[in-house]
Formats: structure tokens, sequence, C-alpha cells
């Protein structure tokens, strides 16, 4: 026998948002699967938070940092929601939808627990929608995974820093600090 899983669209997760079904319930739409996302510990909210107030610093006004909050990938039926979006600055807009791939500058995600799932499904789906540049951050390892280059099955390029600085591709003025990345 063979099992067949219902796959969502972003319409309707977002009607079942709108009538309550997941209150409570902390998920994410993956490939319009429905998945529980795992609770942030203390270091992880930590460390997150203090990267997004440092690059809410570098970046000003040119661009907009989101903390925590979906974006919208209706190629692919996703509505993930990364620790930290860099996005355009389109104010009220958002308030009829969340960033779109063509808004996103660059996405980082705060891993431990999760490496996996944000190394391998994740990175899929980001390169599969065209969001240039993606970072994970391995806090077992003390690592910045950054990806870039994205296709259709994935990022081509794939680099992991310890130390030093990351200029993101949409702001080449700027000078990423890893350390800073941690909370350090």
């Amino acid at each position: 026998m063979t099992m067949t899983i219902a796959k969502w669209t972003v319409a309707e997760y977002h009607q079942m948002i709108a009538a309550g079904i997941l209150v409570e319930r902390c998920v994410e739409l993956l490939n319009g699967e429905i998945v529980e996302m795992a609770p942030e510990g203390e270091f992880h909210a930590y460390t997150s938070d203090e990267a997004a107030e440092y690059l809410i610093y570098l970046l000003g006004e040119r661009a907009k940092v989101r903390q925590g909050k979906p974006i919208t990938l209706p190629q692919n039926n996703s509505e993930p929601e990364p620790d930290i979006a860099v996005v355009q600055r389109l104010g009220r807009n958002y308030r009829e939808h969340h960033p779109y791939p063509e808004n996103i500058f660059w996405l980082i995600e705060y891993s431990n627990s999760t490496l996996s799932k944000d190394l391998e499904v994740k990175s899929k789906i980001y390169a599969a929608v065209g969001i240039p540049e993606y970072w994970v951050i391995n806090l077992q390892n003390s690592e910045v995974v950054v990806f870039r280059s994205p296709t259709n099955t994935g990022y081509n390029s794939q680099e992991i820093l310890s130390q030093g600085v990351i200029v993101p591709l949409a702001f080449r003025e700027l000078e990423v600090s890893v350390e800073r990345l941690f909370g350090e």
C-alpha cells in the first residue's frame, strides 16, 4: 500500500491560520508540508537577537531586518520563518504580504538541533526560488555556512567560515564580522 501525504498551498495554509487551526502551534510550511519548528534555546535566542541588532546597525536604511517572521515562496508552496531575513524596505506593502523571493537580499538561520533540515531541506527550497544568499549559523561548531549562486536544485557555492568577515552580495561595501554573528 502506498501512502500519500496531503500537500498544502500557501493559500490553504493562510486559510488554516485565519481559521485558527494552527493557533498555539509553532509550524512553518515547507514544500507544501506543515512542519513543526524546534523551540529556541537560550544560546540560539541570544545569538540571533544580537546578530539582528548588529545587522540593523550595519545596514541602516538600506534594508529591513526581520526576525523570526514568515517569508512567502509561492513557487514551491513554502512559508518558512527564518531567524533573520534581510529584505527590501517596502513599508506598508508588508501589511498585505510577507516578503517574496524578489524582496529578499539574504536569509540567516541559526541552527543547533535542526542543522540537517537547515543545511539540506531549506537550502534547496531557498535556492530553487532564487534567493541569492543564505547563511546557516552552525551553533554546534561555531561556523557560518554561506550558500551562494542558486540553481533549481541547490546552491552552487558553499563556503564555511569560523572567523573573519563576510561581504554580502547585495551590499558589497559592508563587512559582516563572523564573530559578531555569534554574539561576541
